[in-house]
């Protein structure tokens, strides 16, 4: 197994592409924090990793807030002595609305700028010091497509998956001395429940279809490893880079 004995976190780990991202990892042998602000979607998903023979344990956390970032690396450290990966994966994103962008209100936009940038910059910081010490770490920042293509009217969304690419990039050449691999993925659209299939419409859906070189809706196994491949030492001298995973519907 790829990971046997690595911790990792994985924030937005309770529901949709997070618990995919969770039951891969274990399933390579890590030992994963189910952090997430829904508390008991988090431990169904520690849960079912126990059932598989794995081991995990949630952490509630807002990944807005410094504090409880900070709280978030210390259970870890607590449970299992090390921090080896962290996905951060938590965003909003089904929650928000399309609309022309003169109709996006400062409040939302700077809830998901909270939440998409901020909250990465704040769980990196607290899983830091640890990484460093090890000297080693692995970081793998789940940016978007929709930052390659310019999607309209999610204007707050887009800008905010794109500066993830920018802080992804920065943060490599920052972290390159301590060992400490940093790298971003952009999912084209994924359906991981019929929410987010609600997101859009059923032709709009079946346009994203037709724009892929495989012709189908992309699932959260799809993007799994991925991020498995980059959390593993087979990525080790890989740093700085945003690898596409969206069946060909982007090319660069």
């Amino acid at each position: 197994m790829r990971l046997q004995n690595k911790v990792a976190i994985v924030t937005g780990g309770g529901v949709g592409i997070g618990r995919a991202y969770c039951l891969g990892l274990s399933k390579e042998g890590a030992k994963v924090v189910v952090a997430d602000i829904q508390e008991a979607e988090a431990k169904k998903v520690a849960g079912e990793i126990h059932q598989l023979g794995g081991e995990a344990f949630a952490v509630p956390v807002d990944v807005t807030s410094a504090e409880k970032t900070r709280a978030l690396a210390e259970a870890a450290l607590r449970k299992y002595g090390s921090i080896d990966v962290l996905v951060n994966n938590a965003a909003l994103y089904s929650a928000i609305k399309k609309k022309p962008f003169s109709e996006i209100g400062e409040e939302e936009w700077d809830r998901v700028m909270a939440v998409n940038v901020k909250g990465l910059f704040l769980c990196v910081q607290a899983v830091y010091p640890a990484m460093k010490q090890q000297k080693k770490g692995k970081i793998v920042n789940i940016s978007s497509g929709t930052a390659l293509g310019g999607t309209p009217f999610f204007l707050h969304y887009v800008t905010s998956k794109a500066g993830v690419i920018g802080f992804t990039r920065a943060l490599a050449r920052e972290l390159g001395g301590d060992n400490i691999c940093v790298n971003a993925i952009t999912p084209g659209l994924t359906i991981s429940s019929p929410q987010q299939e609600g997101v859009l419409t059923p032709e709009q859906l079946q346009d994203r279809r037709k724009r892929r070189s495989f012709q189908r809706d992309q699932k959260p196994a799809d993007l799994v490893g991925t991020v498995i491949f980059l959390a593993s030492d087979d990525s080790d001298f890989i740093t700085g880079q945003t690898i596409n995973v969206d069946g060909g519907a982007n090319m660069y």
